[in-house]
């Protein structure tokens, strides 16, 4: 291929196309410089189809240190398995162009992002979104772009549009949207409690600067004119869509059905039925393994499309939907906390029949996550991790490896909860929360926010306010619409949206947009958002109901705290060479866990609190050292003994020493040989009887 470049300019850096240098036997390949920030973009597929009940894209997002100058950490010192960055990233760009192939496009496709060097002004997510909407409008696949992502932050009140990491970092909101030309199709975002107006203004910001990247990208594409890829999509055929007809009647019935299993055993039954009377009307279809698991395939989605109209038909013409509720009204919700005994906080959420349940741990600042890839952050003490087991919708299935959906929702709870979780210097704990959902009918994602926010202030965590999270969708057929307040899974299914949307009463604190239509109009969104925030705030009054602010106590077996301050330049004593002294007073105060900052911060930890008030006195004596006076009283023990007595440690590097004739008196008898009476570790009630010029001490044993 020729090599070719076009350039633009965009967010006050340069937009640098490159074809035509790289991988040149992939399908397509786009290498993308955006300021110092360098992808290289494939795009490969498999001109078999695949019959599946989902198109087979797979995103990569390649991460390696060296684009920032790193070798890896552990002991391999190379790139593993993708991080939850690389995870986050990987399904960013999915969902912003998986809306944008036909129907029936069943052929395996493949996106690698190699992210080759990284600029921390430049984002990589932007660059990457871009360089994958390109390949694909290259590629001759068809793919409905092009599309384009944007980042979008706000520090003092300013929109700052591709913010770099260390204004990431300062701004109160951290939003992500990818959309067309037309509309928009992704969003992703954190933030400090933000208006649904601002929000919205800040999208339509975004929205504005992907036109402009859009219009780019065409020209290059009209200059480029590669061939289209002419791939027959796999659709159902006319003969069985026909016979399905037959069984509309039955499938209208599952609409009356209001449970999740009862509907599932009933749409079951249907197909086995349907499959049945067509194998027997149609022998010829049965020919070989693969034509009948194909033609069982085209039977079991070509019923789900026929539910799919009675449920969209049913809520557009009557504004009912399949569980018997309104478009707006919210399932039945309850919650309990205290759950489970020895963890340091739990608590259960139900919304219908989806439940989840969160677990909250606490432990030391040392306890936190290291974090070793291309992200912002280097650390973090607040981790929030949501497990989605088979069991929880009846089925069997793998477990093990969290799967990306599962580090994704985990993300996006985490996103939120972070905004309410106080600050290291007033609460200087790590804190990881585990959401395992028990049951799910829709919206586990959002369940988990409201477990894990329960969970803490049931835990003692001052959060500064209890949080929520709702998932709206959408029926849309041309110009007729009907946004859903709190959707089940198969209205998520056979829906055109699923919108997280997490928050306070104050404002949004996370949120979430997938969809399967090509985009939604501001008008859409605007109401969604609204919407939203009348079911958050009925969820919450719903959670106060069972706890609606932290408690003042930890609970009896999490760790206690006791955070001080001392010199900077007693540290070294405190720690001693090698650790001694450190680890002496760890084994004398019970094994507590003690962190000590470079500032002179110093953090006890230990369920027991007597042993952190114990770990501190020992502490205290170092830094405030108070002169050793005669008649001071102390409990030592022997470290060193000799022909004429024994040496012991009275505190820290203090030593005085007990005359064998000390020894005689205590034991009532004449010694010879002190090593046959005393061993080294002997503890003994001593005072101090001398002090000479030189500061040797001699002390007399108390009985």
């Amino acid at each position: 291929m020729t090599e070719k470049n076009f350039k633009f300019s965009f967010a006050e850096q340069d937009l640098v196309i490159e074809l035509g240098q790289m991988a040149n036997l992939s399908a397509q390949a786009v290498t993308l410089r955006y300021g110092d920030t360098v992808v290289l973009t494939t795009v490969n597929y498999n001109d078999n189809s695949i019959n599946q009940d989902f198109f087979p894209l797979t995103v990569v997002f390649q991460e390696k240190l060296y684009s920032i100058g790193r070798i890896p950490g552990g002991f391999l010192k190379r790139e593993g398995f993708p991080g939850e960055y690389a995870t986050l990233c990987a399904r960013l760009i999915d969902r912003s162009i998986r809306p944008l192939f036909p129907e029936g496009f069943n052929y395996e496709v493949q996106v690698v992002n190699n992210v080759l060097a990284l600029s921390e002004d430049c984002d990589v997510r932007f660059v990457s979104a871009f360089a994958t909407s390109l390949a694909l409008a290259l590629s001759g696949l068809p793919f409905q772009g092009p599309t384009a992502t944007v980042v979008v932050g706000r520090i003092n009140n300013q929109w700052i549009i591709n913010p770099s990491k260390q204004q990431l970092i300062d701004s109160e909101l951290e939003l992500i949207v990818g959309g067309t030309v037309d509309a928009i199709n992704m969003i992703e975002a954190s933030a400090a409690e933000i208006a649904e107006a601002d929000l919205l203004e800040a999208i339509e910001l975004a929205h504005t600067k992907i036109k402009s990247l859009i219009g780019f990208q065409t020209e290059v594409i009209k200059a480029i004119n590669n061939p289209k890829v002419e791939l027959p999509l796999l659709l159902i055929p006319d003969e069985i869509a026909s016979f399905l007809k037959n069984y509309q009647p039955q499938v209208d019935e599952l609409s009356k059905i209001t449970d999740k299993k009862g509907r599932s055993n009933k749409f079951k039954t249907i197909f086995e039925l349907a499959k049945t009377a067509f194998f027997s009307a149609n022998p010829t279809w049965i020919t070989d393994g693969a034509k009948e698991a194909e033609t069982l395939k085209f039977i079991h989605n070509g019923l789900e499309d026929l539910l799919k109209v009675t449920m969209r038909e049913m809520i557009l013409s009557t504004n009912h939907r399949i569980d018997g509720r309104k478009i707006n009204q919210i399932r039945p919700l309850s919650s309990k906390i205290d759950i489970l005994p020895i963890v340091h906080g739990s608590a259960i959420f139900n919304r219908g029949e989806t439940q989840v349940l969160s677990i909250v741990t606490l432990g030391a600042l040392a306890e936190h996550q290291i974090i070793d890839d291309l992200g912002k952050d280097d650390s973090k003490r607040f981790m929030h991790h949501y497990n989605f087991p088979p069991f929880s919708v009846g089925e069997t299935g793998r477990m093990g490896k969290p799967s990306r959906r599962e580090v994704g929702h985990g993300a996006l709870g985490e996103k939120a909860l972070l905004q309410m979780i106080p600050n290291e210097q007033d609460f200087p704990y790590t804190i990881r929360i585990v959401s395992e959902v028990l049951s799910s009918n829709g919206s586990t994602s959002q369940a988990a926010i409201c477990a894990s926010s329960l969970a803490l202030m049931a835990a003692g965590v001052p959060t500064k306010a209890p949080i929520a999270g709702i998932a709206m969708g959408l029926i849309k057929a041309k110009d007729q619409y009907v946004v859903l307040t709190d959707i089940q899974g198969l209205e998520d299914h056979l829906g055109d949206m699923d919108f997280k949307v997490a928050g306070t009463t104050k404002g949004i604190c996370a949120l979430q947009m997938d969809i399967k239509i090509s985009g939604l109009d501001f008008k859409i969104l605007s109401e969604a958002l609204q919407q939203a925030q009348v079911g958050r705030l009925a969820i919450l009054d719903s959670m106060n109901q069972v706890i609606d602010k932290p408690r003042t106590q930890l609970a009896a077996n999490a760790p206690k705290i006791l955070q001080k301050q001392v010199p900077v330049d007693k540290i070294r004593e405190i720690i001693g060479t090698g650790g001694k002294v450190i680890n002496k007073i760890i084994s004398q105060a019970n094994n507590v866990k003690i962190d000590i900052e470079e500032d002179g911060r110093i953090l006890i930890y230990h369920q027991d609190q007597a042993a952190v008030e114990a770990a501190w006195k020992l502490i205290d004596e170092i830094i405030n050292v108070k002169p050793i006076q005669v008649g001071d009283e102390f409990a030592g023990s022997v470290i060193k003994i000799l022909n004429f007595g024994a040496f012991i440690n009275l505190k820290n590097n203090t030593d005085g020493l007990i005359h064998i004739s000390q020894f005689s008196k205590f034991f009532e008898k004449k010694i010879e040989n002190l090593n046959d009476v005393v061993k080294v570790s002997d503890n003994f009630n001593v005072k101090v009887a001398k002090i000479n010029d030189k500061g040797k001490i001699d002390l007399e044993i108390i009985k």
